[in-house]
């Protein structure tokens, strides 16, 4: 496998930021608010209590977020961006916790989001983008990291959960 320039991986986490930090949280924004004043939907916290609740998931997803880039940037050789993939299994960090710790630090600053605008669409849409990216991941990613990186993804993928991370040690 080829190694990966540093201008390759900069622009890699700058298109990937852009579309995942920028992007789909402000459609998520615009559609989410648009739908709950046409279906009449209720406010899911009361303000100001939503902010509180936002910024503690926005920044616990932006950081975990972060944790996964930069571990797959230091130990994978890579980007969590598909054109620029990692080079080696990464399988310690936040990805000892949960074999997708970068989907799950997206859906909650997602939720995030939600909270802050204080929408209930913005909810059932963060929880659809988790269960497309859940199906993306098991039909595809999964498929070529077992061809990528053959048996040692697969004692990987055996050993550590899917999303949730468990909160002990299995032998």
């Amino acid at each position: 496998m080829s190694e990966y320039s540093k201008k390759q991986k900069v622009v890699g986490l700058i298109f990937g930021g852009l579309i995942f930090l920028v992007g789909v949280p402000s459609i998520l924004a615009v559609i989410s608010t648009s739908s709950d004043k046409k279906l009449n939907l209720p406010h899911l916290i009361p303000e100001p209590f939503n902010l509180v609740v936002a910024v503690i998931f926005i920044t616990l997803g932006l950081l975990l977020v972060a944790w996964s880039g930069f571990v797959q940037l230091r130990i994978g050789k890579g980007t969590p961006v598909p054109v620029v993939p990692t080079q080696r299994l990464v399988t310690t960090g936040p990805y000892a916790l949960c074999r997708n710790p970068m989907l799950l630090g997206t859906v909650i600053y997602y939720l995030g989001i939600g909270f802050w605008i204080n929408s209930l669409s913005a909810v059932i849409l963060t929880a659809l983008f988790l269960l497309c990216s859940a199906v993306y991941i098991k039909l595809v990613e999964e498929k070529e990291l077992e061809a990528r990186f053959g048996k040692e993804y697969e004692e990987y993928k055996r050993k550590v959960p899917f999303l949730i991370p468990r909160l002990r040690k299995v032998k």
